[in-house]
């Protein structure tokens, strides 16, 4: 069992990416099961919420989701901020609406999108980080790990290494229709082709496949060709506890799978085929060079970065600190258990007809 490391008391949260802009704030297009937790992360705040064919703010700040395109006749003045899901999100997927306990806010771009810089980014290449702040850093990695947090979190088993394999690979997959393989990974951009690449550079390794769990609950579309899976690699792991599968093999491959961040917090060796936002910083073998990202950085400067100065923690009202965050998402994770409920299923069921697969 692990030992859960001793913590100091909990800090204040940071101020956000929307911290001093004035508002009011119009969320554009945002389904009506986000509004809550958008206004949590803006207290004190007005938020307008309109559909995506309402006549476009001229004055305060659009709020936009991922890379949703600047509407027509936004003026130049108008700052807009893009939301999307953070790294230590929930207990339970975010296709099945589950409520988040972190998103983003970046004023410049969105951390998956490689094409230009995110604030995340700049953060990376420009931003001090003190000692205190790499010890707070340290300390919050070290509770991750022991707690076997992820991002979502799910995955009733725990997974057994093979006794007489010398070298694991794992290889996390993606849900191909996602913005992050569209706007971060230009080589190839399919599972099967990460497995290929995979498997010809670890020809005797020990190939390990995780569908990404969207796809294994029948939320998102199997990629092109993934029904292949199986002859690229040695085994399939479905509904399989990540946090398990990471302490257990010898290395990763990703395109841009979060995956290979969470691999990085463990101290795994990771290659990346494409440009994911923890790519090109020298803690990754990077099959696809990012020429913008020349910074050399320290693994607890890229954690303080990512999941403590660039993230919004929601809290019952409003935004807390990490370490609070980090309290309540083992809380959740202890009060569910290991396994699925029994009306998964059929709640599934239900957001495939009414929402769609994708």
């Amino acid at each position: 069992m692990r030992a859960e490391p001793r913590r100091p008391l909990t800090p204040a949260p940071l101020p956000h990416a929307g911290a001093g802009i004035p508002g009011p704030f119009t969320a554009w297009g945002f389904p009506r099961w986000k509004w809550r937790f958008v206004r949590r992360c803006f207290p004190g705040q007005r938020v307008h919420f309109v559909s995506a064919g309402a006549t476009p703010p001229r004055e305060g700040a659009l709020l936009l989701w991922g890379t949703a395109p600047v509407p027509a006749g936004v003026p130049a003045t108008v700052p807009v901020l893009r939301m999307e899901d953070g790294f230590l999100r929930s207990v339970g997927l975010g296709a099945e609406l589950t409520r988040p306990l972190s998103w983003v806010i970046d004023r410049h771009g969105i951390y998956y999108d490689a094409t230009r810089p995110s604030e995340l980014e700049t953060l990376l290449a420009t931003a001090d980080f003190p000692p205190e702040l790499v010890a707070r850093a340290a300390a919050l990695r070290e509770r991750v790990v022991a707690a076997g947090i992820t991002k979502y979190n799910v995955g009733a088993r725990r997974w057994q290494r093979p006794a007489s394999r010398q070298r694991v690979v794992l290889v996390p997959g993606q849900v191909e229709s996602d913005a992050s393989l569209a706007f971060g990974a230009p080589g190839i951009r399919t599972n099967l082709a990460l497995l290929q690449a995979a498997r010809a550079a670890c020809p005797d390794a020990w190939l390990v496949y995780k569908p990404h769990p969207d796809v294994a609950a029948r939320l998102r579309l199997r990629g092109a060709g993934e029904e292949q899976a199986a002859a690229w690699c040695d085994e399939i792991a479905v509904d399989v506890d990540m946090a398990s599968l990471l302490d257990q093999v010898d290395e990763v491959h990703v395109l841009t799978s979060l995956a290979g961040f969470e691999a990085l917090l463990r101290g795994k060796p990771v290659t990346c085929h494409g440009q994911p936002f923890y790519s090109g910083w020298g803690l990754t073998r990077d099959v696809v060079p990012h020429p913008r990202r020349t910074r050399r950085l320290q693994r607890d400067e890229l954690v303080a970065a990512a999941l403590i100065r660039y993230p919004t923690y929601l809290g019952d009202r409003e935004p807390v600190s990490p370490e609070a965050a980090l309290d309540a998402l083992q809380a959740w994770k202890a009060r569910r258990g290991g396994g699925e409920r029994w009306w998964q299923e059929i709640y599934r069921f239900f957001l495939r007809r009414f929402i769609g697969v994708r």
